[in-house]
């Protein structure tokens, strides 16, 4: 405790000589006096650049900055499809697995190797799934 009490005094010290070094200057009638009086303070160094930190030692911590995920998919379903139901688990040939989670239905012409795309809706948290040449849309959430 008594350590960062020193440290705390000395730290006020010196930013406190730097504001006598404002003060003269403010108080120089002169423009160009009061300029080259200004342009004379000393200016703080530059902070230094952070060393770079490898994966490891970021292991934990939170991410800050990410690359921006695509709006999008599409992929198709392998083998025969004729629709969904309220829970029905939905295997891609990306080998994603989906979840209907609005608990619609759709009863579709059995498709062979159908086209789908899912697409993130609006706010990000919501994903939509959609065979391609059908009108019906769920709901669904990634599982695997």
């Amino acid at each position: 405790m008594k350590k960062a009490l020193y440290l705390l005094l000395l730290a006020s010290g010196a930013a406190a000589a730097g504001d006598d070094a404002v003060l003269k200057c403010r108080a120089l009638t002169d423009g160009a006096q009061r300029l080259a009086c200004y342009d004379a303070m000393p200016l703080g160094a530059p902070a230094a650049a952070a060393p770079a930190r490898s994966a490891e030692q970021n292991f934990g911590m939170a991410q800050t900055a990410r690359e921006p995920e695509p709006d999008h998919i599409e992929s198709s379903i392998v083998g025969d499809f004729d629709g969904w139901t309220g829970n029905s688990r939905i295997t891609l040939a990306n080998g994603q697995v989906w979840r209907i989670t609005d608990g619609s239905e759709a009863v579709l012409p059995r498709l062979h190797n159908p086209k789908v795309r899912i697409t993130r809706g609006l706010l990000g948290g919501a994903m939509f799934f959609k065979v391609e040449g059908q009108n019906s849309t769920a709901r669904v959430r990634r599982v695997q």
